[in-house]
């Protein structure tokens, strides 16, 4: 297989796991399950949502293999396939931390220089 065609696949696979991760109530999900597995209604009561939404959002979430699921007797358990995605949320955090910092800094300025006019 040519070496574009094979980063061409790379760049898709990284997207799709991107895509997957785009949206509220996943990442809300990935932060309750990085600390541990759990079922849907445990998921259930920790985010507020009904039992629908939070296995729609499961469900895309496994399909890209970002959790997986465990049967334990009749109550499936969910938990984050690779601990890193902990990591990648940390990092994510502090990314717009900074952001948000920077912003906060750039509004500060901005009103020092308007009382100065």
């Amino acid at each position: 297989m040519p070496s574009g065609e094979t980063a061409e696949r790379r760049y898709a696979f990284k997207t799709d796991f991107f895509k997957a991760l785009a949206h509220p109530l996943r990442i809300q999900l990935l932060e309750v399950l990085v600390t541990g597995e759990r079922s849907v209604q445990e998921l259930q009561q920790s985010l507020g949502l009904e039992q629908p939404i939070v296995s729609q959002q499961l469900a895309v979430l496994r399909a890209r293999h970002i959790v997986e699921a465990r049967k334990d007797g009749t109550t499936v358990r969910y938990a984050v396939r690779d601990p890193l995605i902990g990591q990648l949320l940390d990092v994510a955090r502090r990314i717009f931390n900074n952001q948000l910092t920077g912003t906060r800094d750039m509004l500060r300025d901005l009103q020092r220089e308007r009382r100065r006019r």
